[in-house]
């Protein structure tokens, strides 16, 4: 890792990661009740101008897509990641012949970068796009324009994504997870009425919680790692029974910390702050994300 640069990031300066996104565009005279059916936010609330984090369920409730809604007038664009993209797409688009509302994949025409850092800002004559909601802020800048900032490489922006508690599909999280197992704030409407998975969703909320959830550990020691070949590695337990208490999805060093941190899915009774469990033979202790 360029530490230099993470310094910089992490004292208050900017820094951009430039990656591949799915943008999708949905628009029509019935484009507010398709979308309402489809995703777990509501849609009927959003105004012009604004934006909303939302799922994509599928009819069991489990995760095919995170995505950044944002309405301009009619039209309605939807950031999602580039392993969603195609998924999201296809999922909107299968409908159309069923009502009066467009689809479009805008993905190619834009270069897209995730910011980091308090002062990170898109300079204006870049003419993009800004999802800023949830945790994440990503600015869509047409193919045309330039984007001139600290250049985050993988290594680095892989500690800053652990760090900000941004999960990752296909790494934390996926087609077996459970909308609400993210603990996303403002992702999901409970009084909106009817969407595809709605009914299991609501059932878990209203039982009153999931039974485990995405949060972050703190392992002991300034240097603790773990084995990517190791699978029982990332098996979270109990300190004194050795009971099973969650799973390890992402890992990293972090420098401003000073010890190494994780995302894991832990289960219900464990999740209270500072809670002492065990990763293979270190101690950790549960952290509310952020971390950052």
């Amino acid at each position: 890792m360029d530490i230099e640069a993470y310094e910089q990031i992490r004292s208050g300066g900017a820094g951009f990661y430039e990656q591949r996104r799915g943008l999708i565009a949905v628009w029509g005279k019935e484009a507010v009740p398709f979308l309402d059916g489809m995703i777990s936010n509501d849609m009927k609330t959003l105004e012009d101008d604004q934006q909303m984090l939302a799922a994509f369920p599928n009819a069991q409730g489990r995760l095919l897509a995170v995505v950044r809604v944002l309405r301009q007038g009619e039209r309605f664009l939807i950031d999602t990641e580039e392993a969603t993209r195609e998924k999201v797409f296809n999922n909107l688009f299968r409908f159309t012949y069923a009502g009066d509302f467009f689809v479009e994949d805008l993905s190619e025409q834009y270069r897209y970068f995730e910011e980091f850092g308090s002062k990170a800002e898109p300079p204006a004559s870049a003419g993009g796009i800004v999802f800023t909601a949830g945790r994440a802020r990503t600015f869509a800048v047409p193919l045309a324009n330039e984007l001139e900032s600290v250049a985050i490489n993988d290594d680095r922006y892989e500690t800053l994504r652990i760090e900000s508690g941004i999960p990752k599909y296909g790494v934390d999280m996926d087609e077996t997870t459970i909308v609400p197992e993210l603990g996303l704030d403002g992702m999901i409407s409970y009084n909106k009425g009817c969407y595809i998975g709605q009914e299991i969703i609501a059932r878990i909320h209203f039982r009153g919680h999931v039974a485990k959830r995405l949060t972050g550990l703190i392992l002991e020691g300034t240097r603790t790692f773990l084995s990517a070949d190791e699978d029982a590695d990332r098996n979270v337990r109990v300190p004194l029974d050795g009971k099973p208490a969650g799973r390890i999805t992402s890992v990293t060093y972090s420098p401003k910390l000073e010890r190494t941190i994780a995302l894991a899915y832990v289960r219900y009774d464990y999740l209270a702050d500072g809670t002492e469990l065990v990763v293979g033979q270190s101690h950790a202790q549960v952290k509310a994300l952020p971390f950052l």
